[in-house]
């Protein structure tokens, strides 16, 4: 099977049930941010990281196709819909763990640190972006509303491991200071 089809160089992409979109079509946007975002999380799994961040950040890419995939669903009656409340509250309980091993900010912080924090904070803006452009996409179409909260949840996520990649290491919250 080669890897070019050759079926979208009129613009069009297929989605879920067989249709075919606009490349520029919100849908698309949404969805392509977030497999951005994924490939942004893979350099940030070439650095040295503790087993419980490798195999946390690992989950999220998987995770992220599914974010993608129902994304890429323009039909919400067909039950194909795989983001749930279970994994949000994953994600909650994880940034819950994990802030009980931070000191609290009393300052705004600036990405920074160690190289594999500042590539997560990264990732997070990605993450925000993507986040907004499923809101745009909800405002034009039916989604999994799911999608919307999970990435929200994420980049908060990403901000505290982000953190916690700093303190492992022996680095300092870089403050923001005028």
């Amino acid at each position: 099977m080669k890897i070019y089809t050759k079926t979208g160089d009129d613009g069009n992409t297929g989605v879920q049930g067989n249709l075919r979109i606009s490349k520029s079509h919100p849908r698309i946007i949404a969805y392509g941010t977030i497999d951005e975002a994924n490939a942004a999380l893979g350099i940030v799994l070439t650095n040295s990281l503790d087993r419980d961040i490798i195999d946390l950040l690992t989950k999220i890419q998987n995770e992220l196709f599914l974010v993608g995939a129902d994304l890429s669903n323009p039909n919400l009656n067909d039950m194909k819909n795989r983001v749930s409340l279970d994994m949000i509250q994953n994600l909650e309980s994880l940034i819950d763990k994990f802030e009980s091993e931070l000191s609290p900010l009393t300052n705004f912080i600036l990405p920074g640190g160690d190289i594999a924090a500042a590539q997560l904070h990264y990732v997070r803006t990605i993450v925000r972006r993507a986040e907004t452009h499923v809101v745009q996409l909800s405002e034009k179409d039916e989604i999994n509303s799911n999608c919307m909260i999970y990435l929200n949840r994420l980049s908060d996520l990403f901000f505290v491991v982000g953190r916690l990649i700093n303190k492992r290491k022996g680095k300092d919250d870089i403050l923001w200071k005028i």
